[in-house]
């Protein structure tokens, strides 16, 4: 390396004066950092590594934004009526009573009683099957689907509730709820995208231990670039183009891999969707689809991780020269 950039250097001139035409020779020559070397394959699978691993975190945030937002929007277009039932009352009158009063308000689009057996089954999660609940006060539901272009008057409804049947029915808007699913939903993306960053940090301090080694192993040749006239700039920009195409390459393989991962996960997901465990799977954690903002993310994270390559390895090496 040394002797190709004392070939490839011009003389001085007899004065001392270094020829005008050195610099311009430098750059119509072969580059000055070499580009295909086992440190620069083992930088770029580094990067690669580090991109896949920020793009699964994006991809990951993407997807339980998404859900969220859906679990959200259904959880917020129902709303549920809870009749217990109490000594000397009917219940079956109370429960039809109560439906009375929700069709008449406004923006209710659908009512739906669940029956005595079917809201003892929703207690075998908790309770377990096989137990007699029919000495039990379990109270009876009424599920409200509130419609999409009118809104409801819930506080109305609720006090209505109140006076008709008071002590007996309750009206639940699940606002409780969604207010934790939203405080979980925002702290795993924001966990997400703080695990981006990390892996951003650790990819600019890779490139920075690899550019102090490369400036390091081509002391000799940056010294005899300096003699024959070449600037700092010059110097950096050589560094900068040969770290920039590493992380291009690395980024590019590990938003490919990314991408790949996330649509074959997505086939496995739809397949395994027909089996009742992937249906259970499916209602728990959401649909597995990343979707197209989760995949502009993975391509703008490799990009991101290029241009970091490159800006951190600028500037490492005019610290260096300075």
């Amino acid at each position: 390396m040394t002797l190709q950039a004392l070939s490839r250097a011009r003389p001085r001139s007899p004065a001392g004066v270094p020829d005008p035409t050195a610099s311009a020779n430098l750059r119509r020559n072969a580059p000055l950092v070499p580009t295909d070397t086992a440190a620069g394959r083992s930088l770029a699978a580094v990067i690669a590594i580090l991109t896949f691993l920020a793009c699964l975190c994006a991809g990951a945030a993407e997807m339980v934004a998404a859900n969220a937002a859906q679990w959200q929007g259904d959880v917020a277009q129902e709303v549920t009526i809870q009749v217990r039932p109490g000594p000397g009352r009917d219940v079956d009158a109370d429960v039809t009573r109560a439906v009375a009063i929700a069709k008449a308000e406004p923006g209710i689009a659908e009512t739906r009683v669940f029956s005595k057996a079917e809201a003892e089954r929703l207690l075998e999660p908790w309770l377990g099957s096989g137990l007699d609940l029919s000495d039990l006060p379990v109270p009876r539901l009424i599920a409200l689907t509130l419609a999409n272009n009118q809104g409801a008057d819930l506080k109305r409804l609720r006090s209505r509730l109140l006076e008709a049947l008071p002590g007996v029915a309750s009206l639940d808007d699940h606002v409780l709820w969604l207010q934790r699913l939203s405080t979980a939903a925002n702290a795993f993306v924001g966990i997400g995208i703080g695990m981006v960053v990390l892996v951003l940090i650790a990819t600019g301090l890779a490139v920075t231990f690899a550019t102090r080694g490369a400036m390091a192993s081509n002391r000799e040749v940056v010294e005899v670039l300096h003699f024959v006239g070449a600037d700092d700039d010059y110097i950096a920009r050589a560094f900068q183009r040969r770290f920039f195409g590493l992380g291009l390459r690395g980024g590019a393989i590990g938003a490919g891999v990314a991408i790949l991962a996330f649509v074959l996960a997505g086939l496995l997901a739809r397949a395994a969707r027909s089996g009742p465990a992937g249906q259970e799977v499916e209602a728990l954690f959401g649909a597995f689809h990343v979707g197209l903002r989760g995949y502009v993310s993975v391509v703008l994270i490799g990009v991101i991780a290029s241009l970091v390559t490159g800006v951190v390895s600028r500037i490492t090496v005019r610290r260096f020269l300075a």
